[in-house]
């Protein structure tokens, strides 16, 4: 079957490889150790698209304003076409105790041309390389290198094109983007888990359409120009599609599950334009700390920190201006015990020994940009408001000392107020594979009508298989999903069954 790239679309056609690495031999491969199923590993996400002396995503375009709100220690070298910035970020993550760097790659075949938007996205690999190299020439073990395709260019790119991956247009793409990344790297440097490369995917809500054929076809293309070779492939947890395992993006707001694990020191966009208010403190280290010591209590091999060295967003965990090294020595202290098998003492707080929890003792009301609330007094009561147009949510967590098992059953009584009309349900992190986002959108499996009665009623949910992982936005366990104008709560109790 022929399997040529090039096809004529929209008066355009899908370049050949970028880079000169395609069909590697055994030889190639040298001494690369692959990683095995189960092994324990850290990585983390490596923003390499800042360019000091062009102003590249250091100051924002066109407003002439500081894009970082966090800050390299200088600008001086900050670039991704410099050799030695390269080398200062993999030494440290080294030091850092990281054996994964997954390069966030916006390469898509559209980028090709020096004159395109992301062009960097090619441009910073060369130098990332020759980095690495050197660092294995000087004895050094460097973190080895994959990719997180950044899905986001199947919407957002030079052709103005939006991708459909059930098209074969929308496919080759596809593969012609994780092609283009791994003909740039060399076999040698290659992060592996049972000898196939690492490939993280982000959301799949920039893709115009899916299905699991852009994985099908991905693997067979692959395995042509890469001498047999096959992607070990994570989708974040919105892909309709099956992969070796999954990854959910979001853990620099609190700790996210899935097959790999994800977690950061807090967040803070302050400097991105356009963007509604989002700080989740870093509470001098507390909150990276205490994300840590939950997932070492129920590890998963493989866990991501995000991120390296986003400054735009405030993730970063690489030496700044504003946390110097704290981060990296932190990072090393947990990956040192996360790979020796330590695990701290399960949590023994006030809601270990109790039966229910409740608002103010035990649950946690969370603000989120689709859950905001404000309080209200309803017929002599404070009541929390779902405040927003229809289909709000409330968002809650739970205190970890009450989460005595990974799938618990329990029961979520709700007092509410009989207002107006609409209705209301219950999603939790819990346990069914169908549910969005591998289980952590789960639904309860009914909704209470309001009609407009107005008094204070009681509405029971079963929430059996509840995991309880902070799995939700803003690391929440459960939301009430509301369908109507407004919704009042005065209490919610979650009890143990």
């Amino acid at each position: 079957m022929a399997l040529a790239l090039a096809q004529a679309v929209f008066g355009r056609e899908l370049p050949p490889a970028f880079g000169p690495y395609l069909h590697p031999t055994a030889a190639d491969f040298g001494a690369n150790q692959t990683f095995h199923t189960g092994d324990r590993m850290v990585g983390t996400y490596y923003f390499y698209w800042y360019d000091a002396p062009s102003k590249t995503h250091v100051i924002n375009a066109g407003l002439n304003t500081d894009a970082l709100t966090d800050h390299p220690p200088t600008l001086e070298g900050f670039s991704w076409k410099s050799v030695d910035w390269h080398k200062k970020q993999l030494s440290d993550m080294e030091a850092a105790g990281i054996d994964v760097a997954l390069m966030v790659f916006w390469g898509a075949p559209s980028e090709q041309d020096a004159k395109a938007d992301l062009h960097w996205s090619y441009e910073g690999l060369a130098p990332l390389v020759e980095a690495r190299d050197a660092l294995v020439r000087a004895g050094k073990h460097p973190p080895k290198i994959g990719l997180f395709y950044d899905t986001s260019t199947l919407q957002y790119n030079s052709w103005h094109e939006h991708i459909d991956l059930t098209t074969d247009f929308g496919r080759q793409w596809f593969y012609a983007t994780v092609r283009d990344f791994f003909s740039c790297i060399p076999a040698r440097d290659w992060a592996m888990i049972d000898n196939k490369p690492i490939i993280l995917l982000y959301s799949a809500d920039f893709a115009r359409n899916h299905d699991h054929t852009f994985v099908t076809e991905m693997r067979a293309r692959f395995a042509e120009d890469f001498s047999g070779r096959t992607p070990w492939l994570a989708p974040q947890n919105s892909w309709r599609a099956h992969g070796d395992s999954t990854c959910a993006w979001g853990g620099a707001l609190g700790l996210k599950r899935a097959g790999i694990a994800e977690l950061g020191p807090g967040y803070d966009h302050s400097a991105v334009p356009g963007r509604t208010p989002l700080v989740v403190p870093r509470e001098g280290g507390k909150f990276y700390e205490e994300n840590w010591l939950k997932f070492l209590r129920r590890p998963t091999p493989f866990v991501m920190l995000e991120t390296w060295n986003e400054f735009h967003e405030g993730t970063e965990i690489c030496a700044s201006k504003e946390y110097g090294r704290r981060y990296i020595d932190l990072t090393r202290q947990y990956s040192d015990r996360f790979k020796k098998g330590w695990r701290p003492a399960t949590s023994s707080g006030a809601f270990y020994n109790a039966r229910a929890v409740e608002i103010g003792a035990g649950l946690k009301l969370l603000q989120n940009d689709d859950g905001e609330t404000t309080s209200a007094a309803v017929l002599g009561s404070t009541a929390i408001k779902a405040a927003g147009a229809r289909g709000r949510y409330i968002y809650f967590a739970v205190d970890d000392s009450f989460k005595w098992s990974d799938a618990m059953s329990a029961r979520l009584e709700v007092e509410y107020f009989d207002g107006g009309r609409g209705e209301f349900t219950v999603e939790f992190d819990g346990s069914d594979p169908h549910a969005p986002f591998a289980g952590a959108y789960t639904g309860a499996g009914k909704s209470v009508a309001l009609r407009g009665e107005p008094a204070w009623k009681t509405a029971s949910f079963d929430l059996r298989g509840a995991r309880f992982w902070n799995s939700e936005n803003r690391a929440s366990d459960f939301r009430l999903v509301v369908l109507a104008a407004e919704l009042y709560v005065r209490q919610v109790r979650l009890i143990r069954n």
